[in-house]
Formats: structure tokens, C-alpha cells, sequence
């Protein structure tokens, strides 16, 4: 018989580690933007294609929105997310945001192995990261982000992140 407190909820791992964390942020209950907020739709969507054209990830536009702006949530204000405000400028990026991290992570373990090629733990850590992004682009080809010809190569990887 197992005994376990009321409350306890089982947590899905990790993919490559052995956390199982379930720490995140809450949002805000409210869906509708705070009434001290004097910022209007439009001048959101100006501000969020004008640090995209400097060359902004949608995740360092919303960062700096929250800190400077006082926009806390981009969707409450102008209805859309930020990626979908890009996309419809046509400002998005080729590839996803977090593809494109694991990349360059990638780009960088694979450069620190040539310089000390008997490094065995980076060269497992390597393997690791690759896995996680072929997962990944198989996860956005079938959702059609990416198209489906699309290949994660090592050798012509430092030419994405570039």
C-alpha cells in the first residue's frame, strides 16, 4: 500500500537531468491590462516592431517591455503575443527562439571540443544537446514551423546562429 500526503502531485523529469522541478511564475487571474497602464494597443505593437528591427528576440522585447515600459503582460494589452505580433509585420525569426539557443549552444560545446578533444564530459553533454534538438525540430515540423525538409547539420550550424 502506498501512502502518500493528499496534496502530492507526481511531476514529469527532466529530459536530460534528474531535476523535477515544478517552480514557474504565476499570471496574473486578470486577463485585462492594469487600469494605471496608459499605453494603447498601437503604441505596444510600434514599440515591440521597433526592438525587433534592432534585432530583439521576442523573449528579450517582452524583458525589456516589463522593465522599461511597465508592460507586463504584452497579450492582456494589445490581445496578441509578441511572436504573433511579429508574424504578422513580418518580422519573426527563421527559426524558433529556442531552436535556435540549443544551436548555438551546440555551435559553442562543439568549438570548445576541438580546441580539447579529450574532453569526455562535454563530448556526452554534446551528444545530449543535439538529442534535444533534433526532438525539437521534429516537434516544429510537424506543427509546420519549420518546413519539412529542414535539417539540424553540425558542420553548417555555426552559419544559422551567426
Amino acid at each position: 500500500n502506498l501512502l502518500l500526503p493528499i496534496n502530492h502531485h507526481f511531476t514529469m523529469g527532466r529530459m536530460h537531468g534528474k531535476g523535477k522541478g515544478i517552480s514557474a511564475s504565476a499570471l496574473p487571474y486578470k486577463k485585462t491590462p492594469p487600469s494605471w497602464l496608459k499605453t494603447t494597443p498601437q503604441e505596444v505593437i510600434e514599440h515591440v516592431n521597433k526592438l525587433a528591427k534592432k534585432g530583439l528576440t521576442p523573449s528579450q522585447i517582452g524583458v525589456i517591455l516589463r522593465d522599461s515600459h511597465g508592460i507586463a503582460q504584452v497579450k492582456s494589452v494589445t490581445g496578441n503575443r509578441v511572436l504573433r505580433i511579429l508574424k504578422a509585420n513580418g518580422l519573426a525569426p527563421s527559426i524558433p527562439e529556442d531552436l535556435y539557443h540549443l544551436i548555438k549552444k551546440a555551435v559553442t560545446m562543439r568549438k570548445h571540443l576541438e580546441k580539447f578533444r579529450k574532453d569526455k564530459d562535454q563530448k556526452f553533454k554534446l551528444i545530449l544537446v543535439e538529442s534535444r534538438i533534433h526532438r525539437l525540430a521534429r516537434y516544429y515540423k510537424t506543427a509546420s514551423v519549420l518546413p519539412p525538409n529542414w535539417r539540424y547539420e553540425s558542420g553548417s550550424a555555426s552559419a544559422l546562429v551567426a
